[in-house]
């Protein structure tokens, strides 16, 4: 029966450990382990009622997730004396017995449904394990016979896993489990083996635990691929922003290369035209330029007297008004350059009112944009202040 119970370890060992070579591949010896507690109750399985004789025990593990759907680990556990212990005079202590095994467990929900890259909130395992079973009654010699404290246990049970937090490093269990003391048989004379699994010598246990997984040298406290390594995710964002970005630029320039051949073929078709220019003689009226400097609507030192001559003539004839419209160079940006027109021309109006006194509805004052009045382009920073009639 051992020796039936380790080929069976061996197989699953050897298959899970298959499913896993592309992930041993991608971490190292330090990544993936974890540690936990946990304590519940114990009973014997067919000799009491469950509840009514249950027992406490407790224990810790270590383990090391070889791949998402398999981990190693060895468990430790202590129990507090069975029932049957209590009146035997051999069993005083407070825990009586202890079970130490090696444990392998399976996560079902990864192997079934696939692993997507961060554990799910609820995960099903399975686990079995062969563990040294060790009683301690007290003025016993483990050397001389027959004081039999130690044999061999098998076990097999189910985790509900729940992983909390956003990076998956804590997990609380809910663990049944059937634990077997596989050494001595019922009834010998039926048995040609020395071992069995029997449920006359197997106890039932409960227990609730916590699991803390260490962080890896992925940055994370799970497996991840080789996309998911943080620093690969960041290089990988940036060159997909880029990617993005130029795919647009080069959409653009496609856009514009398709209108100027457009531009160009209508031009190319158009027939020839006759344009009458018709020449009319105006009024003339009293004009004056104030300019300003590169991005500026403050009126300088320079530019007063441009200012005074427009206010000269409103004081003189009451009846007269004053249009003023600023302009921009065309560099830069066109919304800016519309403000600053606009800023230029109120410039000159508020000057006109603060200073020499002009009545605000005797002025209108508005931007036109860019100019295009002069031959030099810095040249159409400007405000032109007409005299209407």
């Amino acid at each position: 029966m051992k020796k039936t119970l380790l080929s069976i370890a061996a197989v699953v060992a050897v298959i899970t450990s298959a499913n896993a070579q592309d992930m041993l591949s991608k971490s190292k010896f330090f990544d993936n382990w974890q540690v936990g507690v946990k304590g519940g109750g114990f009973s014997w399985t067919t000799r009491e009622a469950f509840i009514k004789n249950t027992r406490a025990t407790f224990g810790a593990e270590i383990g090391k997730q070889i791949s998402p759907a398999f981990r190693l680990g060895v468990e430790g556990m202590a129990y507090v004396r069975p029932v049957d212990f209590d009146n035997n005079s051999n069993y005083l202590n407070f825990v009586d017995q202890t079970n130490v095994s090696l444990v392998g467990t399976v996560n079902l929900s990864n192997l079934i449904a696939g692993y997507k890259g961060t554990p799910r909130f609820f995960e099903v395992e399975g686990f079995a394990g062969l563990g040294w079973l060790h009683n301690y009654v007290q003025g016993a010699d483990n050397r001389k016979a027959p004081n039999v404290l130690n044999g061999m246990t098998a076990e097999f049970g189910s985790n509900l896993l729940f992983n909390l937090g956003q990076s998956k490093a804590w997990g609380i269990k809910i663990s049944p489990a059937l634990v077997y003391t596989v050494d001595g048989v019922a009834n010998p004379a039926e048995s040609n083996s020395r071992n069995e699994l029997n449920l006359k010598n197997s106890w039932t246990q409960v227990t609730a635990g916590v699991v803390y997984r260490f962080k890896g040298s992925n940055g994370a406290h799970h497996f991840t691929t080789a996309t998911q390594n943080p620093d690969n995710s960041a290089e990988l964002g940036r060159l997909r922003d880029e990617l993005n970005s130029k795919n647009k630029e080069l959409s653009d320039c496609q856009r514009q290369v398709n209108k100027l051949q457009d531009d160009l073929e209508a031009a190319r078709n158009k027939k020839p035209e006759v344009v009458e220019k018709v020449v009319t003689k105006n009024k003339k009226t009293l004009e004056s330029v104030v300019t300003f400097r590169v991005a500026k609507s403050t009126i300088d030192a320079s530019q007063l007297p441009n200012v005074e001559r427009i206010a000269s003539y409103l004081n003189k004839y009451r009846n007269a008004k004053v249009s003023i419209k600023g302009y921009a160079s065309p560099e830069g940006n066109l919304e800016k350059n519309k403000q600053l027109a606009t800023a230029r021309a109120e410039a000159v109006k508020n000057l006109l009112v603060k200073r020499y006194k002009i009545s605000a509805d005797r002025i209108q004052a508005e931007g036109n944009g860019i100019g295009d009045m002069f031959s030099e382009p810095d040249w159409n920073r400007v405000s032109i202040a007409n005299i209407v009639e």
